[in-house]
């Protein structure tokens, strides 16, 4: 740690001798000691005092680059300095009223009574300025060896001050890979409807930390478990009773949590690549499988539909690629969250066919409208929501994919359909692999590197991520003597199909096909 604080002396040792010179405490305190002790990135820091927000104001105008007051009312200060964003906050101890949303906010006066207030023992230490004394009344440094969550008091009156803590724990375990202290555990589960009193934007960030953590599993786990996804994610939680359409090894529930495992591993890969890929400024639909070794070895839950036709002739050379217009990540929340989701349509449209199969017809599409009315309610934004659901809407589009492949123009419209979501397609639809079928697996294995082949070759002769008719609207009307209004649409739409069915046909050729298309119309 003391390397760590070292590394921030241009900002520790000014501001402490600030404070202290006007006779007031100031500490580094919480998360930023956490992340010091762990080794961590520390963009962020957290300091208290008992100076009020006013004398936090007095002291750092001149000192901070920028300062902002939106959390004064609840003893916050905000700055900036040196490119490090900075959150100065008086003593304070603060709980919940049991019928209200918003926290009731007090100012203290000492260290120790602020450390016994926060969330957890790991972050309830302090390094006090300008002297640099560890403070660690809760033994968080001791947790931190043992890697286990616990509170500095009981966890119930913890979670009863702020019940979002029991989110949070679920959220350190996915991001520190902490187990959960069994007595956390067990208050978590007693106190899970208190969760109910938090804002659905407080809940959704906690979610989003949790997703994009670097064990997401352990913290869906620990929300299914305690009862909390029962508030926040009931689609979710109601896949727990959900037995597969093959009545084997795995109920659905199992399968979600083992996907969102794969989708993990795989978005790296594929980060990895598009990033390589801009870098040497080529295009990013794959120009090479997945290695075999790399994707997961098991095959999807997928019922699979019947093989398309033959593949047609190659086509002429088109115009040059652009970069993606929503690269993939590691961690990328998009597809880690439709990868949790996509089969919570399941429950809703299970039937028992004749002789004891269980089918899931059109849970794609009923997933996917569940997807998108969950996130809503938790306020995620429109763009991000229309994502995640269309990915679980696509989720099962490759399993028409047999051994004889796809004509050029099936492939042309499962990258259309993707657009920019076409590398997280391919993450999902890998990951959605998982039974215990070695050759089964294989065969899915070689049919995905086989279409991510054929992506290639056509990408390499046209514009895949944007295909469109070869005729713009205005070109339509002048060519048919049009004005604006319905059969300029159809016209477009014709040709927007001829174009995904025959590939590039050249101006002219496409204006000859329109010119008979239009005869023919009434």
């Amino acid at each position: 740690m003391a390397d760590a604080l070292d590394g921030l002396s241009h900002i520790l040792d000014p501001l402490g001798e600030m404070f202290s010179a006007r006779g007031f405490e100031l500490a580094l305190v919480g998360g930023s000691v956490r992340d010091a002790l762990l080794g961590r990135d520390m963009p962020d820091l957290d300091f208290t005092t008992d100076a009020r927000p006013d004398d936090i104001l007095a002291l750092i105008r001149p000192w901070a680059d920028a300062h902002w007051e939106i959390g004064k009312q609840f003893g916050t200060i905000g700055l900036r300095k040196r490119g490090y964003l900075i959150e100065i906050t008086t003593y304070r101890a603060e709980q919940y009223d049991p019928e209200s949303r918003k926290p009731v906010v007090a100012f203290g006066d000492s260290l120790d009574e602020d450390l016994v207030r926060r969330d957890f023992t790991i972050g309830a230490m302090a390094v006090r300025l300008p002297g640099r004394v560890f403070v660690d009344p809760h033994h968080g440094l001791r947790d931190i060896e043992s890697r286990v969550i616990r509170t500095p008091g009981t966890p119930e009156a913890s979670f009863s001050d702020d019940p979002l803590r029991m989110m949070r724990a679920a959220r350190f375990a996915s991001q520190l890979g902490f187990d959960v202290a069994p007595e956390v555990r067990e208050a978590m589960t007693a106190m899970a409807g208190r969760i109910e009193i938090i804002s659905a934007e407080r809940v959704k960030e906690e979610l989003t930390k949790l997703i994009c953590g670097v064990r997401p599993r352990a913290g869906v786990e620990l929300l299914v478990d305690s009862g909390i996804a029962d508030v926040v994610l009931p689609e979710f939680a109601a896949l727990r009773d959900q037995q597969d359409e093959h009545h084997r090894h795995k109920d659905v529930y199992e399968h979600s949590l083992t996907v969102l495992d794969q989708a993990v591993e795989l978005e790296a890969v594929y980060a990895r690549r598009e990033a390589e890929a801009q870098a040497e400024g080529v295009r990013t639909e794959p120009t090479h499988a997945v290695p075999a070794q790399t994707a997961p070895t098991q095959a999807a839950s997928a019922q699979t539909a019947p093989a398309q036709a033959q593949r047609t002739p190659a086509e002429p050379a088109a115009e040059a690629p652009a970069a993606p217009a929503f690269p993939l990540t590691s961690p990328d929340f998009v597809v880690r969250f439709a990868a949790l989701m996509h089969d919570v349509g399941k429950p809703r449209t299970r039937r028992f066919e004749p002789g004891g199969a269980v089918t899931f017809y059109h849970h794609d599409v009923v997933g996917a409208k569940m997807t998108a009315k969950r996130m809503k309610a938790l306020t995620f934004d429109k763009d991000t929501t229309r994502k995640v659901a269309r990915l679980v809407e696509l989720h099962l589009r490759f399993y028409g994919y047999g051994d004889a492949g796809w004509t050029d123009s099936a492939v042309r419209r499962y990258v259309t359909d993707a657009g920019e979501l076409l590398s997280r397609l391919h993450v999902l639809t890998r990951a959605d692999v998982t039974t215990r079928n070695q050759r089964k697996a294989k065969r899915l294995a070689r049919n995905y590197e086989d279409l991510e082949r054929r992506i290639a070759e056509l990408a390499d002769r046209e514009r895949l991520d944007s295909i469109r008719p070869e005729l713009n609207g205005e070109q339509i009307m002048e060519l048919l003597g049009l004005t604006p209004g319905p059969l300029v649409g159809k016209a477009y739409k014709y040709l927007l199909e001829l174009r995904m069915e025959e590939g590039v046909l050249g101006e002219e050729e496409a204006a000859r096909r329109l010119r008979e298309w239009f005869d023919k119309q009434d």
